[in-house]
């Protein structure tokens, strides 16, 4: 009986620092070089969006405009990611403050915008864990189309303990092998 209770104990204080984290403010890296930054990455891992239904072979390309906003090209496969229906957006990146860690994205001509905020990164840029302040948004990005599996393990560790994400449904994506 005692160790149902401590057990029951352990869950319910688990849950409710999970609660605590997800009041929190989220926590974004300290600085991003954003040329860097710039080039193509494939997406990991991702929590379900409705507009990514499907979505394989998912990969994002960040280039520079001439007005210093960041070029966003957003590419997917439905279903198969070699065969599967593509589907691309196009979009433009402003970094919010003078971190570059916080961006607002619009897409369709400023029609629908939302936030990227980078809450991890690696020192030499081969990974980034990216989401929103709702935490509804969450996304493991890698230079690679695989990543290892100890890193994707650890980021989304991060993602739990340290940002305060809920990753029940996380997605895990589908890169297209050679």
């Amino acid at each position: 009986m005692k160790s149902l209770l401590r057990g029951i104990g352990i869950v319910l204080f688990a849950l409710s620092t999970q609660a605590v984290l997800a009041d929190d403010e989220l926590e974004t890296v300290p600085y991003v070089d954003v040329n860097q930054y710039l080039g193509k990455w494939y997406e990991i891992a991702r929590l379900p969006q409705i507009f990514q239904p499907a979505c394989t072979a998912v990969t994002a390309d960040y280039g520079l405009n001439d007005d210093g906003s960041i070029s966003v090209f957003n590419f997917c496969r439905i279903l198969h990611p070699k065969y599967g229906f593509p589907i691309s957006v196009q979009g433009t990146g402003v970094p919010i403050d003078e971190t570059n860690s916080k961006l607002a994205i619009t897409f369709f001509e400023g029609k629908a915008a939302g936030d990227y905020w980078i809450l991890e990164l690696d020192p030499g840029y081969q990974w980034s864990l990216v989401g929103d302040p709702d935490r509804s948004s969450l996304y493991l990005l890698s230079r690679t189309p695989q990543l290892d599996e100890a890193i994707t393990d650890y980021l989304l560790d991060l993602a739990v303990t340290k940002h305060g994400y809920n990753i029940d449904h996380i997605i895990m994506t589908r890169q297209l092998t050679e």
